[in-house]
């Protein structure tokens, strides 16, 4: 028996098995059960979720639909894409739905790679991109990072022969840099069009007015355009897994058709519909965090840390010993997130929370740093 067990592994072929479970942010019941803490008592501020919880009006409409889910969700996602096409000012053959934005990320490799091809990202970039090329077998490059940021120039200057996707996030996870959309702008013209960029905005509601992402007004001119959002972050619907992207109707068509018939269920749909019509829990969800990240900066400024200034939900912090201030850290039932799996292992990315989170995190931050 143990044999049969032991032979099936190389039934897989190598890239699978070469691949690195993605490891999310630890859960709050895990961490009660392995500390024997109450749960009431955790702090969970490791996977960028919303302090304030679900759009009060997302809620309203789940409580509304409980009664239907003998029925199959709508495959097409008729309802979400006429709300996304109206708010975006596209078409619906423009958008792809997906069980969250990692959905997204996933079906562009999975339509458009092969074990021939090659898929660019940048250093500290979210670890997904290099999980969707490994699951493909296609080649990695891997661009180093420019002040913890992407460097446009140098990604550019990486597209070879057999390149068909590069990665790009704005603003990027885990440092939370962010790049101009001009330069971005000019970075997709420079790309062949032979080549899909797949811009990731998963944190794209927390930007202010000023810097609002221009990208939907962009597919006339780049139908080699991805563009990736979420509804996990800003929203509050992490719990769901409900994504979206747009791109040119060409490319959207054949996402679609390695997508999974029902990939989005029926209760995220309909909550995603209300929350993105609910502009006064973004609004307020925008206000919590500006004032979360200014003052968990100026707590580590007092601390004498170094951080990396973030336009996310988030905030990467400079601690040293990550590992040791991490394990601290959760001793006291505050979760944060190591992100040495990003090249980082001095950071620790701590998630943004409500003013009397920020405090308790910051309180046993600097009983952590002053043990030896």
């Amino acid at each position: 028996m143990n044999d049969a067990r032991e032979d099936r592994g190389p039934l897989a072929p190598e890239n699978v098995r070469r691949i690195a479970p993605y490891i999310p942010g630890k859960p709050i019941g895990e961490t009660a059960r392995e500390l024997g803490l109450r749960e009431a008592d955790i702090l969970k501020m490791a996977s960028n979720e919303n302090p304030l919880g679900s759009s009060p009006r997302a809620l309203a409409a789940i409580r509304g639909a409980l009664e239907e889910l003998h029925y199959y969700p709508d495959g097409g996602g008729y309802d979400l894409k006429a709300i996304l096409s109206r708010r975006l000012g596209l078409g619906p053959a423009n958008f792809i739905l997906g069980n969250g934005s990692n959905d997204i990320l996933e079906l562009a490799a999975r339509a458009f790679l092969t074990s021939a091809d090659s898929a660019i990202y940048s250093r500290h970039a979210f670890m997904v991109y290099a999980l969707a090329i490994q699951a493909i077998g296609a080649k990695h490059i891997e661009i180093p990072a420019k002040d913890y940021g992407t460097d446009l120039d140098a990604m550019a200057a990486a597209v070879r022969p057999d390149t068909k996707i590069i990665f790009l996030a704005n603003p990027n996870n885990p440092t939370g840099t962010f790049t101009p959309w001009a330069g971005i702008e000019r970075f997709i013209a420079r790309v062949p069009r032979r080549v899909l960029v797949v811009l990731d905005e998963a944190y794209g509601e927390y930007l202010p007015d000023h810097l609002k992402s221009p990208t939907q007004g962009w597919l006339g001119r780049f139908p080699n355009l991805v563009v990736s959002r979420t509804l996990s972050k800003a929203f509050g619907l992490a719990g769901l897994r409900v994504g979206f992207g747009f791109a040119d109707p060409a490319v959207a068509e054949v996402m679609n058709r390695v997508r999974q018939p029902f990939n989005v269920n029926h209760l995220a749909m309909v909550a995603a519909c209300a929350a993105i019509e609910d502009e006064a829990f973004i609004e307020e969800s925008r206000r919590v965090n500006a004032a979360g990240l200014a003052q968990l900066a100026a707590g580590f400024t007092r601390l004498g840390l170094e951080y990396i200034p973030s336009f996310g939900n988030f905030i990467a912090v400079r601690v040293g010993d990550a590992g040791r201030i991490y394990d601290a850290l959760l001793r006291e039932g505050v979760i944060v997130r190591p992100i040495a799996g990003y090249g980082m292992p001095e950071h620790l990315r701590v998630t943004v929370g409500l003013p009397a989170h920020n405090e308790r995190f910051l309180a046993a931050l600097e009983r952590a740093l002053a043990r030896k």
